[in-house]
């Protein structure tokens, strides 16, 4: 009789004793939040889970806390937010993944000055970690003390940013179209970082990017490789290799290596004046390209046997040009890397009919000349004219100040006839 007057007991303390206050079924299993309602797991199984409930608890979600996975790069600042909608009377608790209590309500349990309160009230605690670190990374709890006790988990993940990359395996100059190959490597990234290459704008197709796991057992190391074969054009250009991943929100970490490319020079040969003609002074400047630069350069005439002229300058100078100076002239441009040879056909032109820059500056003098003169002609007509106009009206004011003149504006001349019988008069006006 003893064996079943004590099992109600050892139920009672069994149930008192499981994780979050979890209950017995009539059927003696205990029933997990996490799986189908309905569906019950065997006593073994159960004790060993972290988040239980009951038909209590499951007509209660209110009292159930709600938390949010949170991401962080390291070094970086992250805040954990816990909230209950009927908290019952009780404290929130935040816990690290050592099961060290943080904070209890608004009170510091932990004495470490990374972690603050950010807001504590009896439905949410919030708490900040600052400059986190690789370690903080885990599962974080936020626990509410009720009737059972309720748990829920937050997990933080930190991110390793990767170290700037190092790019190894160049030579001092590489030779036109030789095959070389680069080597990158970056340390410190959490997850495990990409590489990428490129020549400038162009995207160079690298080897997979392979990973290494640090000493640390958190953080990566990762490496890569790419392999082409060099031209001319390619000479001055950066290799540059770059880093790929989530914690530099999109900001460039890479490096470069500039490429140095020996190639045999190449030359062509540029007249100055464009146009020559008898008499003038001719230049023949051969320009010469390719690394190393050329340092000499060899003049040539077709149908002349002995060379014109070697020497380290680039051009071939005509004091006066004359007729028997036109022919095939060839320049040969050498380096240590080889030498280039260019032509030039020189045909000298009759001397120019064109008027030469003196003798326009000239006509556009006499111009200028022509039509001041021009002005100054048109002045002396109007100046004229209006002289003999005011001439004769200075004329007639001198005659109205004699005393014999009339006060009229007009003056009468009479004449007087011989006849009997009265004076004829004849008036004229002038």
């Amino acid at each position: 009789m003893g064996g079943p007057s004590a099992l109600p007991l050892l139920l009672l303390l069994a149930s008192c004793g499981a994780p979050g206050g979890a209950n017995l079924s009539q059927d003696g299993y205990w029933q997990e939040q996490d799986l189908e309602l309905g569906t019950l797991a065997p006593l073994g199984e159960a004790i060993s889970s972290t988040v239980w409930s009951s038909p209590d608890m499951l007509a209660g979600q209110d009292s159930q806390p709600w938390t949010s996975d949170e991401t962080v790069v390291a070094g970086g600042t992250v805040v954990l937010k816990c909230q209950v909608k009927d908290h019952e009377d009780s404290s929130l608790q935040w816990s690290n993944p050592a099961q060290q209590t943080l904070y209890f309500g608004e009170k510091r349990a932990l004495r470490d000055n990374r972690i603050q309160l950010v807001r504590s009230t009896p439905h949410e605690l919030s708490i900040s970690i600052s400059n986190v670190a690789l370690a903080d990374e885990g599962e974080y709890t936020c626990s509410i003390f009720t009737m059972p006790v309720r748990t829920a988990k937050s997990l933080v993940t930190v991110l390793g940013i990767p170290q700037k990359p190092i790019i190894s395996g160049y030579k001092s100059s590489l030779r036109e179209k030789e095959t070389t190959t680069l080597n990158c490597q970056s340390s410190g990234s959490k997850p495990a970082a990409q590489l990428t290459w490129r020549k400038g704008d162009q995207e160079l197709h690298g080897e997979p990017t392979r990973v290494q796991e640090d000493p640390n057992g958190k953080t990566f190391t990762v490496s890569s490789s790419v392999t082409f074969q060099v031209s001319r054009d390619d000479d001055g250009a950066d290799i540059v290799c770059s880093v790929n991943h989530e914690s530099l929100k999109g900001a460039d970490r890479s490096a470069s290596q500039r490429i140095e490319v020996l190639y045999t020079p190449t030359a062509k040969i540029r007249p100055d004046p464009p146009h020559p003609r008898e008499g003038q002074k001719l230049l023949l400047h051969c320009e010469g390209r390719g690394n190393p630069v050329p340092q000499q350069y060899l003049w040539e005439k077709e149908g002349s046997v002995p060379p014109l002229k070697m020497t380290q300058e680039s051009a071939l100078i005509f004091p006066f040009l004359n007729k028997s100076d036109s022919g095939t002239y060839g320049c040969t441009a050498t380096s240590n890397m080889g030498s280039y040879k260019a032509y030039y056909t020189l045909n000298v032109n009759d001397p120019s009919p064109v008027p030469s820059s003196s003798s326009t500056y000239h006509a556009i003098i006499g111009g200028i000349v022509a039509f001041i003169v021009f002005l100054l002609l048109i002045l002396l007509i109007f100046l004229g004219h209006y002289l003999i106009r005011h001439k004769g009206t200075y004329l007639t004011h001198e005659a109205k100040g004699s005393d014999d003149a009339p006060d009229a504006d007009t003056a009468i001349i009479h004449a007087e006839g011989g006849q009997s019988g009265g004076d004829d008069k004849k008036e004229y006006f002038i």
